[in-house]
């Protein structure tokens, strides 16, 4: 039989998390992350990372393997990744990959081209750009330089928005030359479930997800990383909405339904995202023995 990825995705708070551990189990697979924030170590609440319960029944890959302060991005992860999944197909015929990081899941599903290495000193005058003038300034760069991957990307997050201007200016190149110029071939079938909820149910499960992150203590996790609140990896929705409240942008309401707007944007954004690929729709009415069956299709 061909050596086969699973491949689980679907907005935030759809299920995916659960319906992998499921499909692993029965499949007698090991799970890939494609999340670019359950890669960081203490940040479990704010990222609903997989709990203990998960976990502990099947293993897991590139989960909290990172310190906040470390500089990871998705040309890495596909390397590593590619190579973690090689390796247990070597010993078993699926891998599970599950997460809604979506530039992730797309770097496994289709690769990336090599982006050239970083100039140093245009990384040092850009972040002291950002520094001075804010990422408004550097928007209006970006999308001078390359407006098509100012489309693609979340313009709010001044990591992203610098690391493309980065390659921008350092190539002399428009970074999304370097995304996608022709299919990567995997020596492995891939089939590619996504979860579709009604819009009205995945909101409700949003804003229930935010209450419960809250009541298992949110605010202590984003407080303690205060002092390195500038971090990328602290930029995700749930910690830079608390950060505002602790600088005195919120009070506390504020902060909670900002999250909850925040997380329901991104949900929509991953939706139209997804729905481009060629996959097997699945909802809360479908099987687990539907899904396996198509996973041995």
């Amino acid at each position: 039989m061909q050596k086969k990825l699973i491949v689980i995705t679907g907005p935030t708070a759809s299920g995916k998390s659960d319906l992998a551990v499921e499909v692993a189990v029965r499949l007698n697979a090991e799970i890939i992350s494609a999340d670019s924030r359950q890669m960081y170590k203490g940040l479990k609440i704010g990222t609903a990372a997989p709990g203990e319960d998960l976990l502990s029944r099947v293993p897991h890959h590139f989960i909290a393997f990172l310190n906040v302060d470390q500089y990871y991005n998705v040309k890495t992860y596909e390397d590593n990744a590619i190579k973690k999944i090689n390796q247990l197909l070597e010993i078993n015929d699926f891998v599970v990959l599950t997460g809604g990081s979506m530039l992730y899941v797309n770097a496994i599903l289709n690769g990336i081209d090599e982006i050239p290495d970083i100039d140093p000193e245009i990384r040092k005058m850009l972040t002291n750009q950002f520094e001075k003038h804010g990422l408004d300034n550097m928007k209006i760069q970006l999308q001078l330089l390359d407006p098509l991957i100012y489309g693609r990307i979340d313009v709010r997050n001044p990591a992203r928005v610098i690391h493309a201007l980065e390659v921008c200016l350092s190539s002399g190149l428009p970074y999304s030359s370097f995304l996608n110029h022709k299919t990567a071939i995997r020596p492995f079938k891939i089939i590619h479930f996504n979860i579709e909820l009604p819009r009205p149910l995945l909101f409700s499960r949003i804003n229930t997800r935010v209450d419960k992150m809250i009541q298992a203590g949110l605010l202590d996790e984003v407080k303690f990383y205060w002092e390195q609140r500038d971090l990328n990896a602290l930029n995700g929705v749930g910690y830079k909405e608390l950060f505002l409240y602790l600088s005195g942008v919120y009070d506390f309401e504020q902060a909670v339904d900002k999250i909850k707007v925040n997380t329901r944007r991104y949900a929509k954004k991953q939706m139209t995202w997804f729905n481009k690929y060629q996959t097997i729709p699945v909802d809360e009415s479908t099987s687990l023995d539907y899904i396996i069956d198509k996973c041995f299709g």
